[in-house]
């Protein structure tokens, strides 16, 4: 059944949130991909002729993980602030449209520990840029070694670190901005009594194929649907390069 007038509004709204929360992904993506910028300047210290270099290598890569850390929690904060702003306002805006008064609820949602627990666990992944940098060059030197490759070759490929922390920083800022917004969503929206929502994709070409038969379906949120490649049960937006976002439905619109 198609949507009436009152539930197309409510979808726009939504629609706009989540277009909004693409420019914080930007943000991010662009804090996050500076970090790779630093890990492809490091890998200068590599030099085929000294067998030392690997190690020092290594070591720079682990040190500058702990040096970010302040910046990694200066940067994650923002993000999640902005997130929740954005998601609050959401609210607020669907509140008035709605005809309902639920602000007082919303303002009084538990979040602090869902936010200082999505706080740690971004900080987590951004020091792991460096980290899994540092772990690659280990597994290219001893590859090199046990196959006998010539140090330029290893050189080669460990200056491409740079191009590997990219992808990785720009995955982590895409998926984690929507993972938030989304998980920022069910914590509020459960705390006013919904059970649960309707699966929304974008509607383009990208969407896939498992997401897509999730269109417009109800899903509660105590049994988060498989949303994985690989079997992984998760909802709208909270699992990795997902776009599609959550339709709340409150409970005296459930029908």
């Amino acid at each position: 059944m198609p949507p009436n007038f009152a539930e197309r509004d409510r979808l726009r709204l939504l629609r706009r949130r989540f277009a909004r929360a693409r420019r914080v992904e930007a943000w991010y993506g662009i804090q996050l991909r500076k970090i790779a910028h630093q890990i492809g300047l490091l890998t200068g210290i590599y030099d085929p002729d000294d067998l030392t270099s690997t190690n020092k290598l290594v070591d720079a890569l682990r040190h500058y993980a702990r040096i970010i850390l302040p910046w990694a929690r200066n940067t994650a904060t923002r993000m999640l602030a902005d997130v929740s702003a954005r998601d609050q306002q959401m609210w607020n805006d669907l509140a008035r449209q709605m005809g309902i008064s639920i602000r007082t609820e919303i303002a009084s949602a538990p979040t602090g520990d869902l936010m200082r627990g999505l706080l740690q666990e971004q900080v987590g992944l951004i020091t792991s840029i460096p980290l899994d940098a540092a772990s690659r060059v280990q597994k290219l030197a001893v590859e090199g070694l046990t196959e006998g490759s010539r140090g330029s070759t290893i050189r080669d490929m460990l200056l491409a670190s740079g191009q590997v922390s990219k992808s990785k920083a720009t995955l982590i800022a895409r998926t984690e901005s929507a993972r938030v917004a989304s998980t920022l969503m069910q914590a509020r929206a459960e705390h006013i009594g919904s059970e649960g929502y309707i699966w929304r994709t974008v509607r383009d070409a990208d969407v896939r194929p498992r997401h897509r038969k999730l269109e417009g379906k109800y899903i509660k949120w105590d049994d988060p649907p498989v949303a994985g490649e690989s079997g992984e049960r998760a909802h709208a937006g909270q699992i990795y390069n997902c776009r599609c976002f959550a339709e709340p439905i409150l409970p005296s619109f459930k029908g």
